[in-house]
């Protein structure tokens, strides 16, 4: 697990390659390099102007050796390669092209990438990873740069491209510094965008000129012509038939495989409790268990964590959340690199940085909710299905509330697919034509469309989740918060392999009252530890204690400082009159966070912007 970061075209000198390593270094703590390459891939001066530069900072969990840092190159020098990520069980194709006489130097998946690109080429390279990564080839020889991101999105990757050349990095930082200081604006349809999912979906990014790669897709540049094309290399597919109880325990084996500690996360819920069942099932009781404990609140259920660890034999941490996040606040905004607004991502954030102190790989639980429709939401939206594409054109008229009757004006005025994006939501359509009067447009909302198609009519919501909440909000989040501390976050439900065996099961199986009963089956502990018994919590903080106490302290700067940094989009009247309502509504917690958070992350990134790098 990494940073990565690189620019292509008009020449560039060393104070650029600095900002993009600056942006990076929590990433990779255990080492970083950057290399400078003309453009027939002769390798320069570190302080050179070069057209081509890649920046790596490496936290080492496979061959930590330093022969297996990066950047890394093919034997004559013509092929790089900068790679974020873990590819599993690449051992068997790696002898394979051994036998073709590539030649090993290390011990680590970077090299099986080079060297399966070398002899394959990017498109039959791909299927061949089984696992999560981005990561850039750029290929002397063509001429071109390939940059990828994995099937489901667990590793991020943006971008910025222009007539005189491109740059990507893992982060919006690392690119920042590349954009001419003209370019640097923040873009209004992301702002709105923001206010409406809490984060800002795919293929945007907070600034106009930034864009984020999708999953499952590819860019290629022409190094010569400049020229950019995007391509889908993924999309997923059900296999009907397929041993989900077999394939789920060769992804968790597959992702015990480490040269540092490895633990895992662990809930009182079903997802991160089916991959405790099975490791102690599989013999893996050795590896620690860690869990996020909220003392004296309605959201701890650590307790019950501990319990199920004993009952399986795994060893427990209690991490204690701290009760106040005054100190760390501006932080956790800056390692979540632009707005975005998950109340999970404090406590994430901590847990991983209390982890780290023991392990540098930890197992967890994504996916399961998206995988077997665990959300309430989804059971929710379809006993609203009745109306499909039957909509009521009413008035959406600005407000500040939230509840009742507006919001249900809201969805009514929308096609049946599309109110779902309202199932979880930031601020409503009211509450965003409420503090942008000056706007004249406002989408139902800024997901991305699916990439599958589906018939049954729980797939027809998730396939949205697949393409937008899932890789753009949990894993976002869960990447930035255990990365801030340089703790690698693998997701063995989220194996593609085990995926395709899940959307191949029959609806009846897949889809369960309580959900998730299909887990129960491949780890019948869970029923024994009475998990399906309990009322789904989430892991979600004590929003409105920060919100009263930590942070209420900065309401007052909130409106003017907002109405400045977006050009007066984001009115200042109305965001204190909405701040104002909160002492009055509790339900308003999540609206005013994602204010507050917003006000401090483009308070940050105008600083960076007016860099002058």
């Amino acid at each position: 697990m990494c940073g990565i970061a690189g620019h292509l075209g008009a020449p560039r000198g060393p104070r650029l390659r600095a900002s993009m390593h600056a942006a990076l270094l929590h990433r990779g703590p255990d080492a970083a390099h950057a290399v400078c390459l003309a453009t027939d891939g002769t390798r320069l001066a570190p302080d050179a102007e070069a057209a081509v530069g890649l920046v790596h900072t490496r936290l080492s969990i496979i061959d930590p050796r330093p022969v297996a840092d990066q950047p890394m190159a093919n034997d004559d020098g013509q092929v790089w390669i900068v790679y974020n990520g873990e590819v599993y069980g690449w051992q068997a194709a790696a002898r394979e092209l051994e036998a073709r006489g590539a030649r090993f130097r290390t011990a680590s998946d970077t090299e099986f990438i080079l060297r399966g690109y070398e002899a394959w080429g990017i498109a039959a390279l791909l299927p061949r990873l089984r696992g999560m990564f981005a990561f850039a080839i750029v290929d002397f020889r063509t001429g071109r740069l390939h940059v990828v991101r994995d099937r489901l999105g667990l590793k991020p990757i943006v971008y910025a491209h222009d007539a005189n050349g491109l740059a990507f990095g893992s982060t919006v930082r690392s690119v920042l510094p590349w954009l001419a200081r003209e370019r640097r604006g923040f873009s209004p349809d992301a702002i709105d965008a923001y206010l409406a999912h809490r984060y800002i979906p795919a293929p945007r990014t907070i600034f106009t000129h930034i864009a984020r790669l999708p999953n499952g897709h590819r860019l290629e540049y022409d190094l010569a012509q400049r020229t950019l094309a995007l391509h889908r290399w993924w999309s997923p597919q059900g296999e009907p038939g397929a041993d989900c109880a077999a394939r789920l325990d060769e992804a968790i084996e597959l992702r015990l495989v480490a040269d540092r500690p490895l633990g895992l996360f662990l809930s009182a819920g079903v997802d991160s409790g089916v991959i405790a069942c099975r490791l102690a099932a599989t013999g893996h009781r050795e590896l620690r268990s860690f869990s996020a404990a909220f003392p004296g609140s309605d959201f701890d259920e650590s307790e019950e964590a501990r319990a199920a660890a004993q009952a399986l034999g795994l060893p427990n941490e209690r991490i204690v959340v701290p009760t106040s996040i005054r100190d760390d606040f501006a932080r956790i905004v800056a390692a979540l690199d632009e707005p975005f607004a998950d109340p999970s991502s404090f406590p994430t954030w901590y847990l991983a940085r209390a982890t780290e102190a023991h392990v540098k790989v930890v197992l967890g639980g994504d996916g399961g909710d998206e995988l077997f429709a665990g959300y309430k939401r989804v059971a929710k939206h379809l006993r609203t299905g009745w109306r499909g594409r039957f909509t009521v054109p009413l008035p959406v008229l600005p407000d500040v509330r939230a509840k009742g009757w507006r919001k249900a004006m809201g969805e009514a005025s929308m096609d049946y697919e599309a109110a779902y994006a309202l199932r979880f939501s930031g601020l409503t359509p009211n509450q965003r034509r409420f503090l942008q009067p000056a706007r004249t447009t406002f989408p139902v909302h800024y997901w991305r469309a699916p990439d599958f198609s589906a018939t049954d009519r729980h797939d027809r919501l998730l396939r949205w989740d697949f393409a937008n909440y899932l890789p753009e909000y949990v894993l976002r989040k869960a990447d930035l918060a255990t990365m801030a501390h340089g703790l690698e976050l693998r997701a063995p439900l989220l194996d593609h392999r085990f995926v395709e065996a899940v959307l191949g099961l029959p609806p009846a199986v897949r889809f369960t009252t309580p959900p998730k009963l299909f887990l129960g089956e491949l780890a019948p502990e869970l029923h024994r530890l009475g998990v399906f018994a309990r009322k789904k919590r989430g892991f979600n903080p004590p929003l409105s204690g920060w919100l009263r106490a930590d942070l209420h302290e900065r309401f007052a700067m909130v409106p003017a400082s907002l109405h400045a940094s977006t050009g007066g989009l984001v009115d200042a009247g109305r965001t204190q009159a909405l701040l104002a309502a909160y002492a009055h509504a509790p339900s308003l917690a999540e609206q005013v966070l994602s204010l507050v958070i917003l006000e401090e992350s483009l308070r940050q990134l105008a600083a960076l912007a007016a860099d002058g790098t």
